[in-house]
C-alpha cells in the first residue's frame, strides 16, 4: 500500500509544503489598537476626547488624499475644499431654516444620517467636476489648479451666508442615528462612566475611521489600486496596458473628494459649528505634511501622519505648562502652537532627506529587523573576483 493511501485524513488535509494560515502580528497589533481606542473613553476627560474626534477626523480625510497623491500620483491642494463642502453640505441638509435674511443660514431639515450621506456625494461629486481638469494637467500644474478651489471656496463661505452664515459661521445639527441622538440629552452609564455628547462621537467616529481604514486597504489591493499605481508610474505605460487613464484619475479624485467631504462632516459633528477659517489652505497644506511624514501612498501611514499633525500641536497646547522652553497660549512666548509647527516642520524635512517611506516605512523596517546572517564563503577557484 501507498504512503498516501496510509495517510490519515487529517494529515492528506495538510499538504506539504503548506502552512497554516496565520494571522500576522501587524493585524493583530491593530485589533488590539481598535480594543484599547474604544475603551480609552472611560479614562480620559473632554478635552482629550475632543482632541481625538478631530484626530480621527483628520485621519479619515488623511486617507483620501494618500490614495489621490501617493497612489494616484495626482498632486492636489484642494482637500480644504472638498472637507468644507462636506462640512457645510450636512450643516445646510441637517439644519432648520431660520427667519429669511441675508445673514442668517438656511437649511432642508433633512434626517442627519440622509444628510452626512448627501454631504460625502456632494463633496465626490465636486471632485467629478474638477476632474476634467485633473485629466489634462500634471504635477506643479495640477497643484496650482487645485489651489484656485480653495480661493474660490473662501469666496463663496463669505458670501453664500444662505448655506455658510457668512464669516460667523454656521451651527451643525447633532447628529442622530435611527432616533438615539448623540448628545447629552440621553446620557447612558458604562462602567460607572456617564457616556455623553463626546463619548458617543467618539464610538461612532472610531467606527468610521475603521471602515474608512479597510476600505481603502481593499481599495488599493484591488484592481482599481493596480490602475492608479500604473498610471502614476507611467500614463503612456497604462494607456498600453489598457488602462483608461482618464477615467483613473476621475476615480481617484472622486474617492478622495468623498473622504475629505466624510471628514467634514466629522469636523462639523466634532466642533458643533462651522467657521470659514478653519477651511483655509494651511489646512489643505498641514494634510500634505501628514501624508508626506506618514509615507505616501500607505493607509496606515497616513493615519499616523495626520494623528502627528493634528494631535501634536493640541496635545503641546495642552501641556504647555509642564514642557520645558514651551510658554503658555497667548503669552506672546515660544507657545505650543509653534512649537508644534515647527516639529513637523522638520519631520517633514528628514522624512523626505532620509526615509522617503515616511514613518510607515520606518515602522515596516524596525519590526522585520533580524540579526545579520554570516555569509558562506564561496569555493575558491583560483582567479581573482
Amino acid at each position: 500500500m501507498s504512503d498516501t493511501a496510509t495517510r490519515s485524513p487529517a494529515q492528506a488535509r495538510a499538504a506539504p509544503g503548506r502552512s497554516p494560515r496565520r494571522v500576522r502580528p501587524a493585524t493583530l497589533a491593530r485589533v488590539a489598537l481598535v480594543i484599547v481606542l474604544a475603551v480609552l473613553p472611560l479614562y480620559i476627560d473632554t478635552s482629550l476626547l475632543t482632541i481625538g474626534l478631530f484626530t480621527m477626523a483628520a485621519v479619515v480625510a488623511a486617507i483620501g488624499l494618500t490614495v489621490l497623491v501617493g497612489t494616484a500620483g495626482q498632486l492636489s491642494l484642494a482637500h480644504a475644499f472638498f472637507l468644507a463642502v462636506g462640512g457645510y453640505g450636512y450643516a445646510f441638509l441637517a439644519g432648520e431654516s431660520g427667519v429669511a435674511g441675508a445673514s442668517t443660514a438656511q437649511g432642508l431639515g433633512l434626517d442627519p444620517l440622509l444628510a452626512a450621506i448627501l454631504a460625502v456625494i456632494a463633496a465626490g461629486f465636486a471632485g467629478l467636476l474638477f476632474s476634467p481638469i485633473a485629466s489634462r494637467l500634471r504635477g506643479i500644474y495640477l497643484g496650482v489648479a487645485s489651489l484656485s478651489l480653495v480661493f474660490i471656496g473662501e469666496f463663496c463661505y463669505e458670501n453664500v451666508r444662505s448655506v455658510t452664515g457668512g464669516f460667523n459661521g454656521r451651527a451643525a445639527t447633532p447628529f442622530s442615528l435611527f432616533g438615539w441622538e448623540f448628545t447629552d440629552a440621553n446620557t447612558l452609564i458604562v462602567a460607572g462612566v456617564p457616556f455623553g455628547r463626546f463619548e458617543k462621537l467618539w464610538e461612532l467616529f472610531l467606527v468610521v475611521a475603521v471602515l474608512s481604514y479597510v476600505f481603502a486597504a481593499n481599495v488599493l489591493r484591488g484592481r482599481m489600486g493596480r490602475a492608479m499605481r500604473t498610471v502614476r508610474d507611467s500614463e503612456v505605460a497604462a494607456a498600453v496596458m489598457g488602462v483608461d487613464v482618464r477615467r483613473t484619475k476621475a476615480g481617484a479624485f472622486v474617492l478622495s473628494s468623498m473622504y475629505a467631504g466624510l471628514g467634514g462632516v466629522m469636523v462639523a459633528l466634532a466642533f458643533g459649528r462651522l467657521t470659514p477659517n478653519y477651511f483655509s489652505l494651511a489646512l489643505s497644506i498641514g494634510f500634505l505634511a501628514a501624508i508626506v511624514v506618514g509615507g505616501l501612498g500607505s493607509i496606515g501611514g497616513a493615519a499616523i501622519g495626520a494623528f502627528f499633525v493634528t494631535a501634536g500641536p493640541l496635545l503641546i497646547t495642552r501641556y504647555s505648562s509642564s514642557l520645558p522652553f514651551i510658554s503658555d497660549s497667548g503669552s506672546g512666548g515660544y507657545d505650543g502652537g509653534k512649537a508644534a509647527a515647527l516639529l513637523y516642520g522638520l519631520a517633514v524635512v528628514l522624512v523626505v532627506l532620509f526615509e522617503p517611506g515616511g514613518l510607515a516605512a520606518l515602522g515596516k523596517r524596525l519590526a522585520g529587523r533580524r540579526p545579520a546572517r554570516a555569509l558562506t564563503p564561496a569555493p575558491s577557484t583560483g582567479a581573482s573576483p
